[in-house]
């Protein structure tokens, strides 16, 4: 069971007079993970909360200020149970087999929609390209992911200020740089342009400090990584930033086509000029909870 407490500090150059936000903050609950709370906490005070389910079935909170403000906190507090995977099976369905089935459509049609472009991640040959060498003809798709998962784990290069948001998926491919979110749009793009269906997945992971070192509140981060439709498995997560598949130590906020479909938080502010970003987040084991 995990504590997580994700803070958001927006300060403004000149006041704010109206504010809309549109927040993905609150984890998901399904068969393997358990929202035992959530609490959402808005500076100054919101004139209007409301909590909804957009079209990914993910949770989000809509946010009104009328407050003038030139600092505006969003502290997201959470404990989450998380529960043992279903492991996929080695060998099973081909990945080229899963293509043709989704071209097909059918059965399949609620994954269909992830095989498409999104406003972040475009299919492209040089993406098909890349991903290639780790799928050959009628390999086993869980297979070819377990490759294609480490491959970008030991090809790619962490590193914080090699992107940004707006970073061309060619960019990150030329480069090999980037965070997780650069690793799982690669990954997503990758599989869309070899026409399997792919999504965003965002979340936390509970990190540990080096050995000898204490644990530093508030040094973790938001993470992101990617899902593929596995048919007779369902949706396969796959985490290339650290070359594992999630498991209990992976707490799931939000899945959708891509960042911009799950971004923390999002809205539309009158006045405000510029702005500066600060970010915290904690995940901290606890036991009964």
């Amino acid at each position: 069971m995990y504590e997580v407490r994700h803070a958001t500090r927006y300060t403004y150059d000149a006041p704010v007079i109206h504010a809309h936000h549109f927040c993905h903050l609150r984890p998901r609950q399904f068969d393997w993970q358990g929202v035992a709370k959530h609490e959402l906490n808005v500076e100054p005070t919101a004139a209007a909360t409301r909590r909804s389910v957009d079209y990914f079935g993910n949770q989000v909170h809509l946010i009104e200020l009328s407050t003038n403000h030139d600092v505006l906190e969003v502290t997201s507090s959470s404990v989450v149970e998380t529960m043992p995977r279903p492991e996929p099976s080695l060998g099973g369905i081909s990945w080229d087999e899963t293509a043709e089935r989704l071209r097909a459509a059918g059965a399949l049609v609620s994954a269909l929609e992830f095989c498409f472009d999104s406003p972040l991640v475009r299919a492209h040959p040089m993406l098909a390209a890349y991903a290639q060498p780790s799928f050959s003809p009628g390999r086993s798709l869980v297979d070819a992911i377990l490759e294609f998962n480490r491959r970008i784990f030991e090809e790619f290069q962490y590193e914080t200020t090699a992107t940004e948001v707006s970073t061309p998926l060619a960019q990150v491919l030329r480069e090999r740089r980037g965070v997780c979110q650069d690793f799982a749009h690669v990954a997503i793009g990758c599989l869309r342009s070899l026409g399997l269906a792919a999504r965003y997945v965002s979340g936390y992971l509970e990190t540990k400090p080096p050995p000898g070192a204490n644990r530093l509140v508030g040094a973790d981060a938001s993470h992101a990584w990617a899902s593929v439709y596995v048919p007779g498995h369902g949706w396969l997560d796959f985490d290339p930033t650290n070359n594992v598949l999630p498991g209990t130590t992976h707490v799931t906020v939000a899945w959708g086509r891509d960042y911009s479909d799950v971004s923390p938080l999002k809205g539309v502010v009158l006045g405000g000029g510029t702005h500066q970003l600060g970010v915290s987040v904690n995940v901290e084991r606890v036991e009964g909870a």
